[in-house]
């Protein structure tokens, strides 16, 4: 094994966490106890491994300990052995070797939900909805993804062998593909609103936060400015779980003044407080901006989210954010293994926490903080904003609420797979823009009866309670009456097709558009569709509203 990188420095990264740091024992008490614990755990160590009446396999058992240690603390202090070296650099650099495919478990198969556009997968033909059956020979049934993960990624200039099952085809596919140096983009996508440059509504969406963020997101407004007259700008941020601290302070100090705070830390000693401003003159100081974010926007999304809010920069809009504002860094360790550490909190300018979950007790269990601890604070303005909950948007959003019929076929994946079966009976796209007209409503609701696809809802279960309580009981004349209700509630199912017909189009189409179309193309359409980005555009057109919302009550 190779000698640690003692070159590696530690990278700071945001994952939102605990808000109590608790008291500092005396550094020679804490000596005293780390040295004493040490050896004792050192001789137990050493006695099961060369004692123990059956051989033990120390480096599974070290991992086991090391596995209950970390779970006393938050989720997010974690330990990376060295098979997971390339996590890191995903993490870090957002950037692994591979081969470019971003895989799922389907209906129990490993399935390709998405091949990386440009990557190796990509390039070799690899579709979304191709079901991989072997890697290297090695079947895939009963794998976790993290089996997976480590089987696809490797050294650049390796091979892998996939065996490829896709529909249409009478017999599996095989592909041979050289893993190289993937690298993600932070931005993933970019253009204008409508595909209208003269209104000039400008769209980023940033997907994580790596080393070259902000650069990603600089270029990205260049981009559009040099295409028109940029008169607004959408951010998304909207599924960004976050990553490095400085990146999200790299993105908002595109926008906030010079020496504004973006974001303050207070660690557990002096050195891990520190306050983060902006070093340099903003490149867009009075682009009207607004930031899109929901549950899972998260860690580095926050800190950019609430300097945004505090400063008075720009509008949040959307659902609350996840509630994570933690600091951590990677510390190396013997045998290029890595320790990802929880050393800090982080605070909003306004002074806030917007940690949603409590883990100071250190028994492995967080706890919500309560409404009644939540504490108020001001944004430069004096707009109201609260900690302790993640980012409440200025604009609230909410994406429609599913039906029941809806949420059964998004739970069994049926949208994706009648997206394979459609494609594979029909090559060429149904209309350029890829509507989804009766006829090919119908195809699904005879390719659902196909597959015997039923459900049940929470009402079923209920009746199916009481009528076993009615029976036990002899109330016959209720049974009947009960047996009334049954039969209309499966009608009511039965007409669950026509009642969310319109949901059913949107997602059929937004499955078939992922197939049909390049990623820009059916990205744009998508927009078109998506009630938060109409919303904001909507705020970015309206000066008067825009205003008034960024102005105290």
């Amino acid at each position: 094994m190779k000698a640690p990188q003692r070159h590696l420095m530690p990278f700071l990264l945001v994952l939102l966490l605990g808000i109590g740091i608790g008291l500092v024992a005396p550094r020679s008490d804490t000596f005293f106890a780390l040295q004493k614990h040490f050896r004792i755990f050192g001789a137990l160590y050493e006695t099961l491994v060369t004692d123990y009446i059956d051989p033990i396999d120390p480096g599974r058992l070290m991992r086991k300990g090391i596995d209950a240690m970390l779970a006393e603390l938050d989720p997010y202090t974690t330990f990376f052995d060295e098979a997971d070296r390339s996590e890191i650099e995903l993490l870090t650099r957002g950037r692994y070797g591979g081969v470019g495919l971003n895989v799922g478990i389907r209906n129990g198969r490993l399935t390709v939900l998405a091949p990386i556009e440009g990557a190796a997968g990509y390039r070799q033909g690899i579709r979304t909805g191709d079901i991989i059956t072997h890697i290297d020979g090695q079947p895939t049934d009963g794998l976790s993804l993290e089996t997976v993960r480590q089987l696809l990624r490797g050294q650049p200039g390796t091979t892998v062998t996939l065996t490829i099952e896709r529909e249409g085809e009478p017999l599996p596919l095989q592909f041979v593909l050289t893993r190289e140096e993937v690298q993600l983009k932070n931005v993933t996508y970019v253009g204008f609103l409508d595909d209208d440059t003269t209104e000039g509504l400008g769209y980023i969406r940033l997907e994580r936060f790596t080393l070259g963020a902000g650069e990603e997101v600089r270029r990205a407004i260049e981009q559009l400015k040099a295409a028109g007259s940029l008169r607004g700008l959408v951010l998304d941020l909207r599924n960004n779980p976050g990553g490095l601290l400085e990146a999200a302070v790299e993105v908002t100090g595109l926008f906030v003044p010079q020496g504004a705070p973006i974001v303050s830390t207070r660690g557990r000693t002096p050195d891990r407080t520190r306050i983060y401003r902006n070093a340099s003159a903003p490149l867009y100081p009075d682009l009207p901006l607004v930031i899109l974010v929901n549950e899972l926007s998260a860690s580095a999304s926050e800190i950019v989210a609430g300097a945004i809010q505090d400063l008075d920069r720009g509008l949040i809009v959307g659902t609350n954010t996840y509630g994570k504002g933690l600091v951590q860094i990677i510390r190396p360790l013997p045998y290029n293994t890595a320790l990802k550490l929880t050393t800090a909190a982080y605070y909003t300018p306004s002074g806030r926490s917007i940690q949603a979950i409590d883990y100071s007790r250190h028994d492995g269990r967080g706890r919500q903080v309560p409404d009644s601890l939540r504490r108020i604070f001001y944004t430069r303005r004096g707009r109201v904003v609260r900690d302790g909950h993640g980012i409440e948007p200025d604009v609230v959003v909410a994406p429609p609420t599913p039906g029941p019929l809806e949420t059964a076929l998004r739970r069994q994946a049926a949208f994706f797979f009648f997206a394979n079966h459609y494609v594979a009976q029909h090559p060429e796209p149904p209309t350029p823009d890829v509507q989804v007209d009766d006829q090919i409503l119908e195809e699904f609701r005879a390719w659902l009866e196909a597959q015997q696809f039923d459900y049940q809802i929470a009402a079923e279960h209920t009746l199916a309670t009481l009528q076993t309580q009615l029976e036990t009981a002899h109330y016959t004349q209720a049974l009947e009456a009960l047996e009334t209700v049954h039969t209309a509630l499966m009608q009511a199912k039965k007409m669950a097709f026509e009642r969310e017909a319109e949901a059913l189009r949107r997602l059929i189409r937004q499955e078939l558009l992922a197939r049909y179309l390049p990623p820009e193309v059916h990205t744009r359409y998508l927009l078109a569709d998506d009630p938060v980005v109409q919303r904001a555009a909507a705020l970015l057109r309206d000066a008067q509203t825009y205003a008034a919302l960024l102005s105290p009550n």
